[in-house]
C-alpha cells in the first residue's frame, strides 16, 4: 500500500498547526512555503482535514488555519482518513469463484475468502496502531536534535506568519 503525498503533507501541516501558539492562525501559502509542496494542492489537503473536523479554518485577508482539538485528541488515523478515506487497503474480488477446476458443487462459497480474512486482519491492525497514536506523542520527539538556533529561527517564522 503506497499513501498518497497528502498525507505527508497533512501531517507535518497538522504538527505545525499544533506547535504554534493558541490563537495564532497559518495560511495555505505559508504552510506551502514551510514544507516546499504546491499550494493549490496543499490547500485541497486543508480543506479535507477542516472538513474532517481536524482544523479551522478562519476567513478573511488574516484567515488561516488552526487545530480544530488538541493534539492529544488527533489520532494519525484520523488525519490518514481525513485525506485518504475509509476504505479498505484490500478489496476482494471473489476470484476464486472463477477457478475451471471446481467442481458444481463446490461453487457455493460461505463465508469470506480465507486471503480477504488475513488481508482485512493485518489492515486492522494497521490502522489500529495508528489509531492509537495521538499527534502529542510525537510533538517533544520532533524537537529532539534540533538547535535551539533552529527553535528561535521557528519562532520567528510563526511570528512573521
Amino acid at each position: 500500500m503506497i499513501l498518497g503525498n497528502q498525507v505527508e503533507w497533512a501531517l507535518h501541516c497538522i504538527m505545525i498547526l499544533g506547535s504554534v501558539p493558541e490563537g495564532k492562525l497559518l495560511n495555505s501559502k505559508a504552510l506551502a512555503e514551510f514544507h516546499g509542496v504546491p499550494k493549490e494542492y496543499l490547500s485541497k489537503c486543508l480543506q479535507l482535514l477542516s472538513q474532517a473536523g481536524l482544523v479551522k479554518t478562519t476567513s478573511g485577508p488574516y484567515g488561516g488555519y488552526s487545530l480544530a482539538k488538541t493534539p492529544d485528541k488527533i489520532s494519525f488515523l484520523d488525519v490518514v482518513e481525513a485525506v485518504e478515506g475509509t476504505t479498505k487497503t484490500f478489496k476482494c474480488n471473489e476470484i476464486r469463484r472463477n477457478n475451471p477446476c471446481l467442481a458444481k458443487s463446490d461453487r457455493k462459497f460461505s463465508g469470506l475468502c480465507g486471503i480477504a480474512a488475513v488481508m482485512h486482519e493485518a489492515d486492522e491492525a494497521w490502522r489500529q496502531s495508528l489509531r492509537k497514536r495521538k499527534l502529542s506523542d510525537i510533538t517533544d520527539y520532533l524537537a529532539d536534535g534540533v538547535s535551539k538556533e533552529t527553535m528561535k529561527n521557528f519562532a520567528v517564522w510563526i511570528e512573521e506568519h
